[in-house]
């Protein structure tokens, strides 16, 4: 089976030979004729799996004819982040070389001059964020009216990232009359509703079980302690242990995160770089340029770099932390395993993430093997989950005060004021001076309180009200 009889033009078919590329990929072998029909298309594939070039191919091949008309872009492809916007526009680079296209990108980061000026030249195909697509709508510098084909790409993602009333939004602004191209590698019930709304009787393609993992990826676990430095230990473990490690991703749940464990890698002498959302954009671009290249062989990254990012021969994955989202997990792994090659995806466990892992399992139908580690042993809180409910129900409770009823590492309570007579005197007698006896307390004004466990006997009974609230009150005339 060869991309001959796909459909796909001269030129399409010369730049994909020149890539080295000899056949389809399923989902590229069922999407692109459909696309090529004008008709709209819902794609379910795992990552890795080549959705990117099912759609990008066929749309050069559409492109072909026509030109692009200044701020009126002829084809519009939205991405949820800056990574994988400009991962887009490399395969437009890449397979478009015969062709005349201008193909713009509207990312956060870069000036709004520079966009502005090339969406005036002209476009026929615009790669953007939403965000950013949005911004330029509103100040009036990009017309969507012209739009002939949508894609909306990794749209579960968009989901997790809170896009999905600006993808309603940027839907109302394209023709009613677009084609719309739909890829997702899982289907929640919230993008089930979007794709009801806004494709017209799609043809459906679904190459494997939404949210499965690919069978080229070597799965495992491995037990750690609770604390973050036993996590970071185990991290240290594994990547000096790895069998045939070229490269590696390491996943965290939290940005925080990726800078601790960035600097404490590289403290321990390991060739590292670090992706988060909050960096800068040329500081993104140059540390994923670091990892492709091999320079900085462990990437370690939120999950901004866990949807879509084809860095075909990253060898190993390690989630630091194990996701929150389970979709998340099918994600990450998906970075390696790609094109047909292996890979490996080995996540850390603290007993905190028993429950996140199971969800994991339910997921994705299958049960992750637990990894055996020669030469380290895991300390014992992080072994299984009985032995974590168990220590979690003999654990003390975090109060301010110790056993003893002191409180750790602060100081002492003052003894609360009391009023009047009821003060006592503190002061240390001299020295050698003889110690007088104590003076009986004056009789308190009012009855004393009485103890909280006693009840009200009867109604008139004020025995269990403080002192003060018994004074004769004084009313003014």
């Amino acid at each position: 089976m060869s991309f001959s009889h796909l459909g796909l033009s001269d030129k399409v078919l010369a730049a994909v030979a020149a890539a080295g590329y000899t056949a389809p990929t399923p989902i590229q072998d069922q999407a692109i004729p459909h696309v090529l029909a004008r008709r709209d298309v819902l794609g379910i594939a795992q990552t890795g799996t080549g959705k990117t070039a099912a759609f990008v191919l066929p749309m050069l091949t559409l492109l072909e004819k026509g030109r692009a008309r200044a701020r009126m872009p002829r084809t519009l492809i939205l991405e949820p982040t800056r990574e994988l916007a400009a991962q887009v526009k490399e395969q437009f680079d890449k397979y478009g070389v015969g062709q005349k296209l201008n193909v713009a990108l509207l990312i956060g980061g870069v000036s709004f001059g520079d966009q502005d000026m090339k969406l005036t030249r002209g476009v026929d195909v615009l790669i953007a964020t939403p965000g950013r697509l949005l911004d330029h709508t509103e100040r009036g510098g990009l017309l969507l009216t012209g739009v002939e084909l949508l894609v909306i790409d990794e749209a579960d993602r968009m989901l997790d990232m809170g896009f999905i009333p600006d993808i309603e939004r940027i839907c109302k602004l394209v023709p009613f009359t677009r084609q719309t191209l739909f890829f997702t590698a899982t289907m929640p019930p919230e993008i089930r509703r979007v794709t009801d709304q806004f494709l017209h009787n799609p043809e459906k393609v679904e190459v494997s079980r939404p949210a499965t993992t690919a069978a080229t990826v070597t799965q495992g676990q491995v037990s750690c302690g609770r604390e973050p430095h036993d996590k970071r230990e185990m991290l240290r473990h594994l990547l000096r242990d790895a069998k045939d490690l070229k490269n590696a991703i390491i996943f965290c749940n939290r940005k925080r995160d990726v800078a601790i464990v960035y600097k404490s890698l590289q403290k321990h002498g390991f060739a590292v770089c670090a992706l988060h959302g909050d960096m800068d954009q040329s500081a993104r671009m140059a540390a994923l340029d670091q990892f492709r290249k091999g320079e900085l062989p462990l990437l370690v990254a939120s999950d901004v770099a866990a949807r879509g990012l084809d860095i075909p021969e990253v060898s190993h994955v390690f989630n630091f932390d194990v996701p929150h989202h389970p979709d998340d997990y099918v994600h990450r792994i998906g970075r390696t395993g790609r094109a047909g090659r292996t890979g490996t995806a080995i996540t850390i466990v603290c007993p905190a993430d028993f429950k996140s892992l199971a969800a994991i399992e339910k997921l994705t139908g299958q049960a992750i093997p637990k990894t055996d580690l020669p030469g380290y042993e895991a300390p014992a809180d992080g072994v299984d989950a009985e032995s974590a409910d168990a220590a979690s129900a003999e654990r003390p409770s975090r109060s301010r005060h110790g056993r003893d009823g002191k409180r750790d590492g602060r100081r002492p309570r003052r003894e609360p004021r009391r009023s009047g007579g009821d003060r006592q005197r503190h002061d240390a007698p001299a020295a050698g001076a003889p110690v007088a006896a104590a003076p009986q307390q004056p009789p308190s004004i009012g009855r004393a309180p009485a103890p909280r466990h006693e009840a009200i006997s009867e109604p008139g009974d004020h025995s269990h009200l403080p002192a003060f609230l018994l004074r004769p009150i004084r009313a003014r005339v």
